[in-house]
């Protein structure tokens, strides 16, 4: 706000009261858009990491269910003798689908966490916009 006065009696002009206060509002309005920039580049960044979790769970889960299926093939084929060799794709396949699923479910819990925009701060840019707009 401007530091000068009126020669009449030592006090802000009306014009520079109106200057500094729209001055005020305009670094108000500034500071509300950098919160919210912010909290949206947090959302993108924790959204980008729940994707990412349950991309990595998918692919996991597929090897699991690979393995399973070829264990289902090795346990038909040999039904009566050599049982150590599906037993360990089985033990395998199980252990690689539990790791996938772990995986899975902390990404979606992540993603379920993310929020769309920031409410407070939309609020209170809607609350600036519309103070800026109302007719005087």
């Amino acid at each position: 706000m401007s530091t000068s006065t009126s020669p009449a009696n030592g006090s802000p002009s009306v014009t520079e009261l109106v200057s500094g206060i729209l001055s005020d509002v305009q670094n108000l309005g500034m500071q509300h858009l950098a919160l919210f920039r912010h909290e949206v580049k947090q959302d993108i960044r924790k959204a980008s990491d729940g994707v990412s979790s349950l991309a990595i769970g998918l692919a996991i889960m597929q090897v699991g269910a690979l393995l399973l299926c070829l264990m289902v093939v090795y346990l038909l084929s040999e039904m009566v003798a050599g049982l150590s060799l599906w037993k360990c794709f089985g033990i395998v396949g199980a252990v690689v689908s539990a790791a996938g699923a772990i995986a899975f479910v902390y990404g979606a819990k992540k993603l379920k966490s993310v929020e769309n925009i920031s409410n407070a701060t939309a609020e209170i840019i809607k609350d600036d916009a519309r103070w800026l707009t109302q007719p005087k």
